[in-house]
């Protein structure tokens, strides 16, 4: 107890409390805005947008071709503010354009579903502009925890998200989806106001990592994400082109809540994320940490899934409504998968990116997406809906003890 004790006090010393908080107030921002939009848009609108949603999710994840990763990555190794400035500002200018061919990309997929869902165009059109406010947003933030100024990541964070929900549910309110579209497009360039135009300059001095060196990890951690987002979008694809809208609908609402219940991991993970990267060839430092970190998130995942299953009606009934009462299974499937989500995929997956083995990362996150084509291809057919939670189940929890594995031969090496 005596070193969970020390651990919390570090955390908190790094002033990591200002991350956890910040991220999780865009947790609730985000789930309140996705519960609001639940309500109030027909399942038509909500699950044509849930569709672009996971589409975006995919893309966003390429942000920059991961260049704010290979920011945060090497900038926190980085000892000089001269240095990280010269960086930060370099993947600022490169990053830009490389965003630019993303969200032309991301347009071009609307012609896939144009004939299908109506005003598709329109959404993909404002989700583009979001993508690329996304770019600055994330840039900042990254750039912020660089140089270890967490209180300001916070402000931005909670500014954006604070502010933005504010406005989707004003605009949502008054003029349906087109105020929810033009919400979700503005938010993110909130972020903005923290820019500032030199940012924009070259500025003099060299780069102490490779240009292969920086993009390989850049592309690799946008890769990762890419694919891990892919995994958590790919389910949804599938049911749009095997089930109606309202099925689509039906299977979100069921994974919304356990989703979002790893926020708690992964945003105590993000917050030491410049911490693990220093250390990231300290043995001890490393063992010490899982430890701990199981000390602390191994009875809060069994609290999160008892209470979870014990109330899942009341759950689904007080935050939707009587209509979406046939998600409980699904809801108890994605509670347990996630629960051990926190344990496994949450805790390997951050520590192989700090530690810089970012391969192994899109390895497995390809792994997992392959699973899930295999197991819902047998699922699906069989148990609807349900058997696409199972099969995302399945490949979430295979990928999790890959990533155990993997890490395990990494810290083994060290000495």
């Amino acid at each position: 107890m005596k070193s969970l004790s020390i651990f919390v006090s570090d955390f908190l010393k790094n002033k990591g409390h200002h991350v956890f908080l910040s991220l999780l107030i865009a947790k609730i921002c985000g789930f309140l805005g996705s519960l609001f939009i639940i309500r109030i848009l027909p399942e038509s609108e909500f699950g044509t947008i849930s569709i672009v949603a996971s589409i975006f999710f995919i893309f966003v994840s390429f942000s920059g071709f991961g260049s704010h990763q290979s920011l945060l990555r090497y900038g926190s190794i980085i000892q000089s503010d001269s240095e990280k400035k010269v960086f930060a500002n370099h993947l600022l200018r490169q990053g830009f354009i490389h965003q630019l061919i993303i969200s032309a990309v991301f347009l071009l997929i609307s012609i896939f579903y144009i004939n299908r869902y109506e005003d598709i165009l329109f959404i993909f059109l404002l989700f583009t502009v979001r993508l690329i406010g996304f770019y600055f947003l994330n840039h900042i933030q990254a750039e912020l925890r660089v140089f270890g100024n967490n209180r300001a990541f916070a402000q931005v964070n909670n500014f954006v998200n604070v502010f933005g929900v504010i406005l989707l549910l004003l605009l949502s309110y008054f003029f349906g989806l087109v105020g929810y579209l033009f919400a979700v497009a503005f938010t993110p360039f909130l972020s903005l106001i923290w820019y500032k135009k030199e940012d924009f300059l070259k500025v003099i001095g060299g780069i102490n990592f490779t240009k292969k060196e920086i993009w390989s990890f850049g592309l690799h951690a946008a890769g990762t994400a890419l694919l891990s987002d892919a995994l958590f979008s790919a389910d949804v694809l599938l049911l749009s082109f095997l089930m109606k809208e309202t099925a689509v609908a039906s299977y979100k609402v069921g994974l919304l809540i356990p989703f979002n219940i790893t926020f708690l991991a992964s945003t105590f993970m993000q917050s030491d994320y410049t911490v693990l990267a220093k250390n990231s060839r300290n043995k001890f430092f490393l063992k010490n940490y899982i430890a701990n970190y199981y000390r602390l998130f191994i009875p809060i995942s069994i609290v999160i899934f008892v209470v979870g299953f014990v109330f899942k009606t009341e759950v689904l009934s007080f935050f939707f409504s009587a209509k979406y009462s046939g998600s409980q299974m699904i809801f108890v499937i994605f509670l347990a998968t996630f629960s051990f989500n926190m344990l496994l995929r949450n805790l390997y997956g951050n520590l192989l990116s700090a530690v810089g083995m970012m391969k192994m990362n899109t390895a497995v996150s390809f792994l997992n997406l392959i699973l899930l084509l295999m197991f819902s291809f047998f699922f699906v057919k069989r148990f609807g809906i349900e058997g696409m939670a199972i099969s995302l189940c399945l490949s979430m929890l295979t990928g999790g003890f890959l990533l155990l594995f993997s890490f395990y031969l990494y810290w083994k090496d060290l000495k």
